[in-house]
């Protein structure tokens, strides 16, 4: 009796906090669709449109070059975050070096550091480069912001990985570099994987820096939002068809790529 009072309870807490996480998300599907005039209403009962999705794509919204914004920033900082943070990841978990551990320490110290003492430093140096305004400053910082959170992800992974293999590889006369490509890198796929879906969302919405350093060219989705507080008000119905622009692609990305996650996961927890 108790095992099944317990085992309810379990699954009404569960149930509870689904619900709790999932009503926000629900709720601005629900009125991306909806039209102006119901926008503000709590009814369920409403003519659904795809009029929204229409009209954050045309003028003055264009969303459709902040996605390209988007997507051009956070496929290439997780293009060049992801090998340089894997070799570093590499160097870490296998080299005994003297200052190896304080070295470790202060990379990933930079995470402690709030967004926003580093951002005016950061919108200083590229006004002086004349830099403000571009995907390559957006790309820079988010950089700086995401690999090192990658490095610590992926040393986790390859920590779990036996050297036996390794040793066996150098042996037999495979270079460093080779046992690399060919062993670690294969092995440890899943937690890169993983660490490459992390990298890949904390670029996507990522906000303050791009609010700062982005004026018109290089704004990327996040920030757009911001652009539906009209004199009007908020536009809720165009700001829902906007926030399933930028969450639908994660949810298909973390559907397409779930096994590995999950790999990965448990492969970066158990050594």
């Amino acid at each position: 009796m108790k095992k099944t009072l317990a085992y309810l309870g379990e699954r009404a807490l569960l149930t509870l906090i689904s619900v709790v996480l999932l009503f926000p998300i629900a709720w601005m599907f629900l009125t991306a669709f909806k039209q102006p005039r119901d926008a503000y209403s709590l009814s369920l009962n409403f003519e659904p449109t795809l009029q929204n999705f229409v009209t954050v794509f045309s003028d003055p919204w264009n969303l459709g070059s902040m996605v390209m914004n988007s997507v051009i920033v956070a496929t290439v900082t997780v293009l060049i975050a992801v090998p340089c943070a894997a070799l570093a990841a590499y160097s870490f978990s296998r080299f005994r070096v003297k200052g190896r551990k304080f070295l470790f320490f202060l990379i990933l110290s930079t995470q402690f550091i709030p967004a926003v003492v580093i951002v005016l430093p950061f919108f200083l140096m590229f006004r002086q480069l004349d830099m403000l305004d571009t995907r390559l400053a957006l790309i820079i910082v988010n950089l700086a912001i995401v690999t090192p959170f990658v490095i610590w992800m992926i040393k986790g992974f390859i920590d779990a990985i036996p050297t036996d293999s390794e040793e066996a590889a150098m042996i037999d006369g495979a270079s460093r570099l080779r046992v690399i490509k060919d062993i670690v890198m294969p092995m440890a796929a899943p937690g890169i994987m993983t660490s490459s879906i992390f990298c890949f969302i904390l670029t996507w919405n990522e906000f303050l820096f791009a609010l700062i350093l982005s004026r018109r060219d290089a704004v990327t989705l996040p920030v757009g939002l911001v652009s539906f507080r009209t004199e009007r008000g908020d536009l809720w119905e165009l700001m829902s068809a906007a926030g399933v622009m930028i969450t639908v692609p994660i949810f298909i990305m973390a559907l397409f790529i779930q096994k590995h996650f999950t790999r990965g996961m448990t492969a970066g927890a158990v050594k």
